[in-house]
């Protein structure tokens, strides 16, 4: 009947409605539900990192630059002990035992650099077994017990090779690189394979023999 059609329409329509507003409910829910996600994925991110502070330390690029001698970067620093001697220090150079004329007089400054790089070299090292940066000779202001057993701070003549590729030899022994040997008058140093001799004296060798 039509009476029976209208209720079935009416309960029809009452389920539907029930259905829509429980469905609409639960994706209300849903997205509720996903706000405190997103929170907790940001608040899982890393935290920022503290601002660092300048760093004014001097870097190894920098070293280098500020190391340099006409536009070559050197192969040593001086130390801090580093000091021009007072005393007058003569390097004689012999070659096939004849003294060449003029001696270099080595007190004028507190470190000489032997090589073959002309550019930067205080005395010149030309035989090609010689690197170009071969050897310093550097004076140093140091404290040492000395034969009396008294300690005196002197500034002392000392040698250190640059590691070279044909090493350094004093009175004919080869010395380790990268450390400095203590000098004294009449000492003999040899770079590479060159036959040239270095003998060290100063003005007062004669009258004190070996010091």
């Amino acid at each position: 009947s039509i009476r029976a059609r209208m209720a079935e329409a009416s309960r029809r329509s009452e389920r539907e409605r029930d259905y829509t507003s429980k469905h609409v409910g639960e994706s209300a829910d849903v997205e509720v539900s996903s706000r405190p996600r997103e929170e907790a994925v940001a608040s899982s991110k890393a935290p920022e990192l503290p601002k660092q502070s300048a760093n004014y330390e001097t870097s190894g690029l920098l070293a280098k630059e500020t190391n340099k001698l006409n536009g070559i970067v050197l192969k040593w620093n001086e130390p801090v002990d580093a000091k021009v001697p007072a005393q007058r220090w003569r390097l004689y150079v012999f070659k096939d035992g004849e003294a060449l004329p003029e001696p270099y007089h080595v007190h004028r400054q507190s470190a000489y650099l032997l090589g073959r790089e002309r550019k930067v070299a205080d005395i010149p090292l030309d035989h090609p077994s010689c690197s170009s940066q071969h050897a310093v000779l550097q004076f140093r202001l140091t404290e040492k017990k000395e034969p009396d057993g008294v300690k005196r701070t002197r500034v002392r003549p000392y040698i250190m090779d640059l590691e070279s590729t044909n090493g350094s030899y004093l009175n004919s022994e080869k010395i380790e690189a990268r450390r400095y040997v203590e000098l004294f008058a009449q000492d003999v140093l040899k770079f590479g394979y060159s036959s040239r001799e270095f003998v060290l004296l100063h003005d007062k060798s004669a009258e004190d023999g070996a010091d």
